[in-house]
């Protein structure tokens, strides 16, 4: 019996690596380097899963805009100095293999640059496993639907054999906003009450649970 569910397309950060704390540092850390007050952990989780230009504007939006350029330079000064250390999640690399190897297109949908999703790519060794990718350099950054429309038209399926699978409610408003199903997880950036007004077809408290649940869709 075919599967309901043929392409997921995953988000990255906070979903399957375990980043989202060292995203927090290096923000609050960046803040710090140019003399601006320190926004707490909350509001720099909320805006995860954003480009980073996007990002920052909607975390701090009274900045002048003459104050970015040096803000993302620091904040890239210290993620990428992490960047080596950063895990993925518990079951991340045996799952993903797994659903490739049950016959499922894997995809990817992230704020990252197409840069550092290459090089986290390569670091972890999932390149393999995945026949698309975009990213906020790419395209519209989440939550507009384009990632999700244009990784479809590329990979020539049906929206209705897509699932988003994401851990914030950019993701999950993307998700929405293109027309498909969508799956959130609370092990990531954002609360679990910042993802279910947006109706996901199930709250993951793990990847394993993920995996599993993919499995038995029919």
């Amino acid at each position: 019996m075919p599967r309901k569910f043929e392409l997921l397309i995953f988000d990255w950060d906070g979903t399957l690596m375990d980043s989202a704390g060292f995203i927090v540092d290096a923000i609050q850390r960046a803040c710090a380097d140019i003399g601006i007050p320190v926004p707490d952990d909350r509001a720099c989780r909320q805006i995860i899963g954003l480009g980073l230009i996007q990002a920052l504007q909607t975390l701090l939006p009274d900045l002048p805009e003459g104050d970015y350029p040096r803000l993302v330079e620091r904040y890239r000064h210290y993620y990428l100095g992490q960047d080596a250390e950063i895990p993925l999640f518990e079951g991340v690399t045996e799952g993903i293999r797994e659903l490739h190897g049950a016959g499922f297109t894997l995809a990817v949908a992230t704020g990252k640059s197409l840069k550092g999703l290459e090089r986290a790519l390569d670091h972890t060794g999932l390149r393999p496993f995945f026949s698309a990718t975009r990213c906020a350099d790419q395209t519209h950054s989440k939550p507009h639907p384009a990632m999700v429309v244009e990784i479809i038209e590329e990979l020539m399926m049906e929206r209705e054999r897509a699932i988003v699978i994401g851990d914030t409610s950019h993701d999950m408003q993307m998700a929405e906003n293109a027309g498909v199903a969508r799956v959130g997880v609370t092990y990531g950036a954002h609360l679990p009450e910042d993802l279910t007004p947006h109706r996901p077809i199930l709250l993951a408290q793990s990847f394993a649970e993920v995996k599993s649940w993919l499995m038995t869709q029919t």
